[in-house]
């Protein structure tokens, strides 16, 4: 498998293909050779950024905590879904968004410059906008207020709408996901992703790294999540075997959802693109 033409900027997951962490998103271990594939990609002066559908933290909190694991991510390398949520609510006019996340969604969407509130403060119920992100302590009082919010007519976003990612041990659910499905069977509204496999995202990735969409190289362990927003972008998408999808499991993906080239690991990406 090669690829009909080269990359000129890339996106990286994180989790899967840069690291692996842990169930609660607290630990963090490198990939074989991904500390040296971004070294290498800076040395050909190749632009690069990360993006998580991961919505935890803010890019200041996560950035510090892949550094100390070994994977060189600067904290203006690296984005979330709250990165791109920001863009689409501001561009809308939103003035209140009802986020169901920790205190680190809301608080990385604040700085943002996003009004937010948790489920618990005064003024939620005033929401023009839901933003379902991680929410490991959601609770039916907050579902019930997210359902109250969109049936009266307020958007309803969320970070990721994708049911599993890779963890050290083994692949574990999305909250987002589960909320979601709740909301929108109470409710009748899909919700709208922000993060992968978003064209809100890619839209972000394409502007950022300074290339066109069908330049940027797509490197991901989730058919939905990055090959998917490949295909349907134009862009370049080039697969792991590292994280949640295996070489079999990839070459049994519909068209819609194949990547262009499998490598087993993010280490292999520089020779396998004919970069180096």
């Amino acid at each position: 498998m090669t690829l009909l033409r080269q990359p000129k900027g890339f996106m990286f997951d994180l989790d899967g293909t840069l690291i692996l962490s842990n169930r609660k998103l607290g630990a963090y271990d490198a990939i074989p050779g991904a500390a040296e594939a971004l070294q290498e990609l800076d040395r050909l002066g190749i632009p690069w950024l990360a993006l998580t559908n991961g919505s935890a933290y803010a890019s200041r909190v996560q950035g510090p905590k892949l550094r100390a694991a070994g994977v060189p991510v600067p904290d203006e390398k690296l984005f979330t879904p709250n990165s791109a949520a920001a863009r689409v609510i501001k561009a809308r006019g939103y003035e209140k968004v009802l986020v169901l996340g920790t205190n680190g969604v809301a608080d990385a969407l604040t700085e943002l410059g996003i009004n937010c509130y948790l489920p618990a403060e005064a003024r939620s119920e005033e929401c023009d906008a839901v933003y379902v992100a991680w929410h490991p302590d959601c609770v039916m009082d907050h579902i019930h207020l997210a359902c109250e919010r969109v049936l009266a007519g307020a958007a309803l976003l969320s970070a990721s709408d994708v049911p599993f990612f890779a963890t050290k041990e083994g692949r574990s659910f999305g909250y987002s996901c589960a909320i979601n499905g709740a909301i929108s069977r109470v409710t009748g509204v899909e919700p709208e992703p922000t993060g992968k496999p978003s064209m809100h995202a890619m839209d972000m990735i394409a502007e950022v790294l300074g290339v066109a969409m069908e330049d940027v190289g797509v490197v991901g362990d989730d058919a939905v999540a990055e090959m998917l927003m490949a295909h349907q972008s134009g862009a370049i998408g080039i697969a792991v075997t590292s994280g949640s999808t295996s070489a079999e499991e990839w070459a049994a993906q519909p068209p819609e959802k194949r990547p262009h080239l499998v490598i087993p690991t993010i280490g292999e990406l520089v020779a396998a693109c004919g970069l180096g």
